[in-house]
């Protein structure tokens, strides 16, 4: 028996209470430079154990989720597959309905298709540099875009330099620029940036990623910000559903993560309110530089987007 099945099916007999008040929702889309729509919240699935996410992208897909966000690092994809063609077997949802991202990860940026170990290491145990260049692996997924291979494409973790020096060399300009984005980093000048280029921002760990592996107990906390809570309290809604619109009115696309059905459900019950110009000026003071994904392991790589530049 998967120990799984029990848990989750208390947390989905939770979830399925709010399911069928979700299904008359209209979810927001988002429109990219190519004309395709994308939905403006998606279900997350970075540090979803595989014994987790296929539940989990079932329910996100009963509550209403048409957006997932995967990618091969993540080693779970396989199981999202596997909710994905369950969803669509019962009849809960065509092919045509989800929008599904994944991410070349960073062994496999070689235009031949280079692999091997994820995180490969030198001799010192620190982590073994690619020296493929960004320009060239963009030069290769362009082609696939016209052979139907996928419909869109986007970079993601990029800063400001490194969008300009890629639009120097595009023929396609990148739909979206994924990237960590939540009140103590707003973004703002880059996203900024990345709109007046066409190009969209996806917020990844809106929430602040506090379930990251290498959080510190005195490391500050969106989700127990008393600032947030007071806005969250006056609204009659959770400080995550008030973080999640928050981007979705920044018309961000925001992925917001969870394996816990109430809280998948939770997550999505944000369409029948909106915060105020005054709330979203509030909010947006917030920001402390507080980065919450700093990608340290990788300092000191030629491309490392967060060491040098401003944004």
């Amino acid at each position: 028996m998967n120990p799984w099945s029990a848990v989750y099916s208390t947390y989905r007999r939770l979830a399925e209470r709010t399911c069928q008040k979700f299904k008359m929702v209209r979810v927001p889309t988002v429109t990219f430079n190519n004309g395709q729509k994308i939905p403006a919240i998606g279900i997350g699935t970075w540090k979803s154990k595989p014994g987790e996410v296929t539940e989990a992208v079932k329910t996100a897909i009963d509550v209403g989720y048409r957006h997932i966000d995967c990618a091969f690092v993540y080693g779970n994809e396989k199981e999202v597959g596997a909710a994905i063609s369950a969803k669509i077997a019962d009849g809960t949802v065509k092919r045509e309905d989800l929008f599904v991202t994944s991410k070349l990860w960073n062994t496999f940026h070689r235009p031949d298709l280079e692999d091997g170990e994820l995180f490969p290491k030198t001799a010192n145990d620190s982590i073994a540099f690619s020296d493929v260049d960004y320009v060239d692996t963009w030069k290769a997924l362009e082609p696939l875009v016209g052979e139907g291979l996928v419909k869109s494409i986007g970079v993601s973790n990029f800063n400001s330099k490194q969008i300009a020096r890629l639009l120097e060399h595009a023929s396609i300009v990148p739909v979206t620029n994924q990237i960590e984005c939540h009140p103590y980093l707003n973004q703002r000048r880059l996203k900024d940036f990345c709109e007046a280029r066409n190009i969209k921002i996806t917020a990844y760990s809106p929430l602040g990623s506090p379930d990251r592996p290498w959080a510190k107990p005195d490391d500050p906390s969106l989700l127990e910000d008393p600032k947030l809570k007071a806005i969250a309290d006056r609204l009659g809604k959770t400080v995550a559903q008030v973080l999640i619109r928050y981007q979705i009115d920044r018309d961000n696309i925001v992925i917001p993560k969870s394996v816990t059905a109430s809280r998948i459900a939770s997550n999505f019950d944000v369409f029948d309110f909106k915060l105020s110009q005054e709330d979203m000026s509030l909010i947006d003071t917030f920001d402390c530089n507080g980065r919450m994904v700093p990608m340290t392991a990788s300092l000191g790589h030629k491309y490392h987007p967060f060491e040098k530049e401003e944004f």
